[in-house]
């Protein structure tokens, strides 16, 4: 499958805006656009911000080559002199934004881009297709540690995503605190650890379940999981202890009730001395569904759909709008999508015992800060060229420090109001 540039993972409506501008003298204007969303998803208290780090590598190769050019000109995207700008074109300006593994809400403004109008129009589908799923994915996985009560869990989502995306989702939920991830590409890129064994066709391929357990034992040792739900999970087990014995590192289960199966399982292990043999399920599990396992003898769980899909909420419904020209303020109007005008800064209040109550946005100004306000921008770009971008394990540890922070009822499962409230100061 080719593999598109940065450059033309673009809509068509953003060169032809640069088209126009370049043609009436305002392509050069000094911009600035912000990321934010008008509200959460149905159910949710709170956005994580993820992504921003993968954005800013993308921007490394966010350039025109030849034969993009080429290809815009053929089918009449843009005109003669659009071509020559794009030929040269890199991002020369600013951004900052919220830290990875950052808390966000309605009207946190996540990501400010300053710049030209046509250098900055440009990168509005690349970030926004960034940082929607990512976010979306991240926000989704952080509710499953949550309802995990610190039990592990697995991502294994690959084969429910577009490749790319599978990738860029094992990130996201490793940031949110997921322990493994099932995809080898993820593990390379981003140094996440990976984990798994066998599927049930490893089982059907051998003439009998006893035989597929021991295959796999003699390949990987007793420090491996077996699948025992391929026929009857009682006899599985008795199967699995027969071959790699009661120091067998865990047992799979994927499908059944699963909070049943869980106490039988633990039950009938321990009945065969198998005491510190693992219980690992899996099978469609969303935050709900681990939430329901919280009384049962569980010991890792394994996510796949859900977490990959953002669990019910694909896209975290961020948008990029243009709120500042020439340093003046623009706003717009539209019943239900107005926006508020100027460059945002903005900070998070706490009590003095670091629970966080709201969170201060002041267009065109600077919050007056109080003792335990803590500042939610920080640098990613100065000049187009990338600074102190974080580590993946700095934003996983940045997020886990979050979540400690809000009120407790801002991590029920249930709907409700978003954990702390945005106030947009005048």
């Amino acid at each position: 499958m080719h593999e598109f540039r940065p450059a033309l993972l673009t809509d068509h409506y953003e060169l032809t805006m640069v088209s126009a501008a370049l043609r009436d003298g305002t392509a050069d204007r000094r911009c600035v656009f912000e990321v934010f969303t008008r509200r959460l998803p149905a159910g949710r208290r709170y956005g994580v911000v993820a992504g921003t780090a993968r954005l800013v590598e993308l921007l490394r190769d966010f350039r025109f080559d030849e034969a993009e050019v080429a290809y815009l000109r053929e089918t009449g995207v843009i005109d003669e002199p659009t071509a020559r700008w794009l030929r040269n074109y890199r991002f020369t300006g600013d951004i900052d934004g919220y830290a990875e593994g950052e808390l966000f809400f309605p009207n946190s403004p996540i990501l400010t881009v300053s710049g030209t109008f046509a250098e900055c129009v440009l990168l509005e589908t690349l970030t926004l297709s960034v940082l929607n799923h990512d976010s979306a994915v991240a926000a989704a996985a952080a509710r499953m540690v949550t309802a995990a009560r610190g039990r592990t869990l697995i991502e294994m989502g690959s084969r429910r995503a577009q490749e790319s995306a599978a990738v860029a989702a094992a990130r996201a939920a490793y940031l949110a605190g997921f322990a493994y991830t099932s995809n080898l590409a993820a593990g390379r890129r981003y140094g996440i650890p990976t984990a798994g064994t066998a599927a049930h066709a490893f089982t059907l391929l051998h003439d009998d379940e006893p035989a597929a357990f021991a295959s796999q034992v003699a390949a990987l040792g007793p420090d491996t999981t077996l699948l025992v739900d391929t026929y009857d999970i009682a006899q599985g087990i008795r199967n699995a202890i027969a071959v790699a014995g009661p120091k067998l590192r865990a047992i799979r289960i994927d499908s059944g009730d699963l909070s049943v199966l869980a106490q039988h399982c633990r039950e009938l292990l321990d009945s065969l001395g198998a005491t510190e043999t693992k219980i690992i399920v899996s099978g469609d599990l969303d935050e709900y569904a681990i939430a329901a396992l919280a009384a049962e003898p569980v010991d890792m769980y394994g996510a796949g759909t859900a977490v990959v899909t953002g669990s019910g909420a694909p896209t975290a419904g961020l948008i990029y709008k243009l709120v500042e020209v020439e340093g003046r303020p623009v706003v717009k109007r539209s019943e239900h999508k107005a926006t508020v005008g100027g460059r945002k800064t903005a900070v998070r209040r706490h009590r003095p015992s670091g629970t966080a109550t709201e969170e201060i946005v002041v267009p065109q100004g600077v919050p007056e800060r109080r003792p335990h306000d803590r500042p939610l921008q920080r640098p990613y770009v100065r000049n187009g060229e990338p600074v102190d971008l974080p580590s993946l394990a700095e934003s996983r540890e940045h997020l886990r420090q979050c979540l400690i922070s809000i009120p407790w009822e801002g991590l029920k499962l249930s709907a409700g109001d978003p954990t702390i409230p945005v106030i947009v100061q005048a």
